[in-house]
């Protein structure tokens, strides 16, 4: 049950947050105000409060060069749209910013890309106007830089002493931060505003009613043509609503479906598949943490039988077959693969995510989840299936159950990408 207190930061912020974290933050509040009584507390609620009160809540965590596909990805519709046009000003938004760390990474990425400075701007936001004041500030601690190449470092920042570096201002120049929220932006001058949006890893904090209201706004932000970069737990949301996959390996990008030409079909599919949510899953079928291993070369016939191949390779090759079908559409040979795999390997999470995976495709959530549920039962880390079952608690209109699995699989994914 929603509590007064979560109900009122939700209505700020668009945030589905627990009731632990809303209760230690007005916990904290309350101590610095020096008000005795909650409700007391909440009654005296002004602007400047719920501003002090929204920054124990947000979460500002991010750093330099973060999933460096998406950048890639960037860099390489910039140059194509430069292309077409050199004189264009190409316009990218940040949205949450955090402390500046991605906009200031795309700024770097197109500066040595050799991008004009005067081809592109970038504009950030955030909730958090202290977030928004550090961007500013552009000085950064030891935190800031986990990339395993540090070298744009050298290129783009001065010590600032302390183990502290700022970025170089021809950098800062090319972002414009300013505090604001998505959910009440105004569109009467930005619809079709951007060529780029990245707005990652922010819907994972949104229940199902918000997720559908922000990707709106993200919708008619964006141009028509223009590319869209998301959070991988996020992709199949925005394929649920108006968005479709962008072909580039684990940069997690999106197009409008009205951008997409999709090809007349010439003959009838294996397996009647409904368009997008199908596909949507079908195109992560190979989830980043196992990359797909090729599918074994067919050997020459020879008159001897061949030698046994090792048990792990065969067991690694059915899986990466049951994927290759998966995305061919033949779910039934899919399958096949995975319950050869299981029989040699009853233990195999990746197998049972696989097979969640083709029976959403077949429209079977109830077997999906029970799928699923076996594979982090198995595998209690498993990122890619916590997601998918955090989507299928917000089609069940569990919001508490999916609010649960979201704040679980952001947890497993800030350790992953700390490790």
């Amino acid at each position: 049950m929603t509590t007064p207190a979560q109900a009122l930061l939700r209505a700020a912020t668009g945030l589905n947050l627990s009731k632990s974290v809303v209760d230690r933050a007005i916990k904290n509040r309350m101590e610095q105000t020096a008000v005795a009584d909650a409700d007391a507390y909440l009654q005296q609620m002004t602007p400047e409060e719920m501003t002090a009160l929204v920054e124990l809540v947000v979460v500002p965590e991010s750093w330099f060069y973060r999933d460096p596909q998406a950048f890639q990805a960037m860099t390489d519709f910039v140059r194509t749209r430069l292309a077409a046009d050199s004189g264009r000003l190409l316009r990218i938004l940040s949205i949450p910013c955090a402390g500046g760390e991605e906009p200031y990474t795309m700024a770097m990425v197109l500066t040595d890309a050799g991008i004009p400075p005067q081809n592109f701007i970038i504009d950030a936001f955030d909730i958090s106007p202290t977030c928004v004041a550090r961007a500013k500030s552009g000085i950064y601690g030891r935190n800031a830089f986990r990339a395993q190449d540090l070298a744009f470092r050298d290129v783009h920042f001065t010590s600032a002493g302390d183990g502290d570096y700022r970025v170089n201002d021809a950098i800062r120049k090319q972002v414009r931060f300013k505090q604001g929220n998505l959910l009440e932006f105004d569109l009467s001058t930005r619809t079709g505003y951007y060529d780029v949006v990245f707005c990652r890893n922010l819907l994972i904090y949104f229940d199902k009613p918000t997720t559908k209201a922000a990707i709106a706004k993200l919708r008619a932000l964006l141009a028509d043509d223009g590319q869209l970069f998301a959070g991988y737990a996020e992709v199949p949301s925005f394929c649920q609503h108006g968005f479709t996959p962008l072909s580039y390996n684990q940069a997690f990008g999106l197009l409008k479906d009205s951008a997409v030409q999709k090809p007349k079909p010439v003959h009838a599919p294996r397996v009647a598949i409904k368009p997008p949510p199908p596909r949507a899953a079908r195109s992560i079928a190979s989830p980043p943490s196992l990359p797909p291993t090729p599918a074994p070369r067919p050997r020459a016939p020879a008159p001897a039988r061949p030698a046994a191949e090792p048990v792990a390779a065969v067991a690694v090759n059915l899986l990466a077959e049951a994927r290759r079908l998966a995305d061919l559409g033949d779910v039934k040979a899919a399958e096949k693969k995975c319950r050869d795999h299981l029989a040699q390997h009853p233990e195999s999470a990746e197998a049972y995510f696989i097979l969640g995976l083709l029976n959403e495709l077949t429209n079977k959530p109830k077997m999906a989840e029970d799928y699923w549920k076996r594979c982090i039962y198995l595998q209690p880390d498993h990122y890619e299936a916590l997601c998918h079952l955090a989507l299928l608690a917000e089609a069940n209109d569990d919001a508490s159950g999916a609010a649960a699995l979201k704040a679980r699989a952001a947890r497993i994914y800030k350790r992953q990408q700390a490790s």
